[in-house]
């Protein structure tokens, strides 16, 4: 009878064990903080303790369970968090970086639905150096294409192929949620290839409405406010060495009759027609050894204003640097600093120098912001 048990036990133990071997769940996260000096912010110099400025802090969980026949379920939800409050980011949404559940197979691609990130951000942002290493430091004036991170896709449905002889294909499409099928939707589609040291993508992205419904594909989170909104990117990278890579990165983001700028609050009186950035960016790696690397990036953006006013063509010019030591796998020290000018003249906001991660608004067209941290993945 106990040989008959112990048979038993042993066999629902094995069973135990081939099922946990078939599905898992990760917890994953990086935490960041650090402290940033602002040379101009309203006026004045400012110290702050910011987190989240190289990569934002955040936790999350995923998971896969094998179906079998080479598909899977697949799920991820993932919170964005203010290392130093406390609080929840992404206007209080407990999983306002991702949350989608799918199906993932290995000869047809992975199809997911719920809150995720457009074809620009996952193709094209990686070839910044605020999608890839420096973050908010390196983002681009406003953050206007969203190589930052800035906003992401409620209510929508994503397919990413399996890569085939080096191009991988993404398409994405978020859902307005309302009887006005197009009042706050957007669509985006992506394509990578990869042969060797070089690694080429092209994207786009179309928002209609963004910001002007709560439930919407995007809304509290949007960066314009507007009836419509197109990005175009595209990126090369080259990857020398294990010590060294190259990137080029160009994106055109047309805002059509824009009412608000996340970062700019005073736009003006003035009825805005349309706001165009063209944005170029150069950014490099180099490790001088395996944990000690330093990255630097120049954007160079040229604007084009219109309004019942008149028009104005501002420039900007940014230059970001990150020195990185990294003190095991997981933890690493760094430093950073980025300068931004502009020339814009419009007698808003829009005409304020003002770096991502900064302390706010300079009162001029030049800020500089230097930082230093302390990160940690897990």
């Amino acid at each position: 009878m106990k040989s008959a048990l112990r048979g038993a036990a042993w066999a629902a133990l094995c069973l135990c064990g081939n099922s946990y071997a078939q599905s898992s769940v990760t917890l994953y996260g990086v935490l960041d903080d650090g402290l940033n000096y602002t040379s101009n912010s309203g006026g004045h110099h400012a110290f702050a303790m910011v987190s989240g400025d190289t990569a934002e802090t955040s936790f999350g969980l995923k998971g896969s369970e094998d179906l079998g026949g080479g598909l899977s379920a697949i799920f991820t939800l993932e919170s964005g968090v203010n290392l130093n409050s406390g609080q929840l980011n992404q206007g209080g949404r407990l999983f306002g970086r991702q949350a989608f559940v799918g199906l993932s197979s290995t000869p047809a691609g992975t199809l997911t639905l719920g809150r995720q990130y457009d074809a620009t951000v996952d193709m094209w942002s990686p070839f910044t150096a605020a999608g890839n290493s420096i973050g908010d430091l390196a983002a681009h004036p406003f953050d206007n294409d969203n190589a930052d991170y800035d906003f992401r896709l409620g209510n929508s449905v994503k397919y990413v192929s399996p890569t085939l002889y080096g191009f991988q294909l993404e398409g994405v499409y978020g859902f307005s949620n309302t009887t006005n099928f197009s009042a706050n939707r957007a669509y985006s589609a992506g394509l990578t290839y990869s042969a060797g040291p070089i690694s080429l993508a092209v994207a786009y992205l179309h928002l209609n409405g963004v910001g002007t419904t709560a439930d919407g594909a995007v809304s509290s989170d949007a960066v314009f406010v507007a009836p419509k909104q197109q990005n175009i990117d595209a990126g090369v990278k080259w990857t020398f060495s294990e010590n060294a890579n190259v990137s080029l990165a160009y994106s055109h983001v047309d805002v059509t009759s824009p009412a608000a700028n996340a970062y700019a609050p005073n736009i003006g009186t003035q009825t805005w027609t349309s706001w165009k950035f063209d944005n170029v960016e150069i950014n490099g790696q180099y490790y001088f050894m395996p944990d000690l690397s330093l990255t630097g990036a120049y954007t160079f953006t040229h604007g084009r204003l219109e309004s019942d006013a008149g028009s104005d063509s501002p420039n900007w010019h940014q230059v970001a640097l990150m020195l990185n030591y990294s003190l095991s796998k997981r933890t690493s020290v760094y430093v950073q600093g980025a300068w931004q000018h502009t020339n814009a003249s419009t007698g808003t906001d829009l005409d304020a120098a003002h770096i991502i991660g900064s302390n706010g608004l300079s009162s001029s067209g030049n800020q500089v912001v230097a930082r230093i941290g302390l990160s940690q993945k897990f």
